[in-house]
């Protein structure tokens, strides 16, 4: 055994000086230092040798495998610090390597960009629940129970009071219910609605406006959304107000500008119209200031909402909503 021992030092330490290559070395340890590897198998035959030889050949055993292990971690020290570029070939004129980063989601930098426009025009910015009461999303908006206008929001109900907010505008009535005029905020945040096509999501992002003062007018509000329009799309547009409906504003108009894809005339985007609907405002109903303890007679107000993706869209050319939301790197690469 003393002379196997000896054998398979000279070996190991032959074979070693021979691997010039990383990948050399698994193969090295498996073959001598591995659990069934030569050296292993010598000393489990130190159970066959007598009591007399067995501690000689046990430290024999033990230094042989002290000098492999020794010789093996010292190839392995060298083979990498030839892997290695030496400093003298180094040229630190070339350009560093850029990492890839990370970037906003446009619907974020459209948000941030939303909110940026309205704070420079006098705006606050707040910041409601996702998870709302009934009331404030509702009732103190003008829209009790039964009223036919809750068939516009199809709604997600935690309970018969408890709701995922179809509209940030709840915020409108949270913050008059604490704050005296003059109050001038925008509301930014997710929205959700039972609804879903290549125009509509279930989850999707709104910036509530409003402001209340005394003798405000709609052409205040004209005002406001024509300035921040101009910003967004950077360039006049055409805008329109056409009568409509909503419970918490009276008198309420369905906003158009003229088709940013087309210039307004007429394309596929615009359904040959010329005009794109864009967001809903109008004055607030003097219903909704008395439900929060305000004198509809002393002060006014006006109110927007304004869709996120839909200005994303708009902003970038966009003809499909779920493009935001399916993750694919080389649609979000373009932002």
């Amino acid at each position: 055994m003393e002379e196997e021992l000896r054998k398979l030092e000279q070996e190991a330490v032959a074979a070693l000086n021979e691997i010039e290559r990383e990948d050399g070395l698994e193969s090295f340890r498996v073959r001598y230092l591995g659990r069934k590897g030569s050296l292993s198998s010598i000393m489990r035959g130190l159970a066959q040798v007598s009591r007399e030889d067995r501690p000689r050949l046990g430290r024999l055993a033990n230094q042989v495998k002290r000098k492999v292990e020794e010789q093996f971690n010292l190839k392995k020290k060298a083979l990498a610090t030839a892997r290695e570029i030496p400093a003298a070939r180094l040229d630190l004129t070339l350009p560093g390597r850029r990492q890839p980063l990370g970037t906003l989601h446009p619907v974020t930098q459209v948000m941030e960009e939303m909110c940026s426009i309205f704070e420079g025009m006098g705006f606050a910015v707040a910041e409601g629940p996702d998870v709302e009461l009934d009331h404030y999303n509702f009732e103190a908006l003008n829209i009790p129970e039964h009223h036919p206008a809750r068939d516009m929001h199809d709604t997600f109900y935690v309970s018969e009071s408890i709701l995922l907010r179809t509209h940030t505008s709840p915020m409108q009535a949270r913050i008059m219910e604490k704050h005296d005029p003059p109050l001038r905020y925008i509301a930014p945040g997710k929205v959700y609605r039972c609804d879903s096509d290549i125009t509509h999501t279930p989850m999707f992002h709104q910036v509530e406006g409003f402001l209340v003062d005394r003798r405000v007018s709609f052409a205040d509000l004209k005002g406001v959304l024509s300035s921040f329009l101009r910003s967004m799309f950077r360039k006049d547009l055409a805008l329109r107000f056409r009568p409509s409906f909503f419970p918490f504003t009276e008198p309420s108009a369905e906003v158009d500008i003229g088709c940013v894809i087309c210039g307004g005339a007429g394309c596929r985007v615009c359904k040959r119209t010329g005009w794109i609907e864009i967001l809903g405002a109008g004055l607030i109903d003097p219903e909704v200031l008395t439900r929060v303890g305000y004198d509809p007679d002393t002060y006014s107000g006006f109110a927007f909402g304004l869709g996120v993706e839909r200005i994303a869209m708009l902003k970038y050319g966009i003809d499909d909503i779920r493009l935001f939301y399916e993750n694919d790197l080389r649609f979000l690469a373009r932002f």
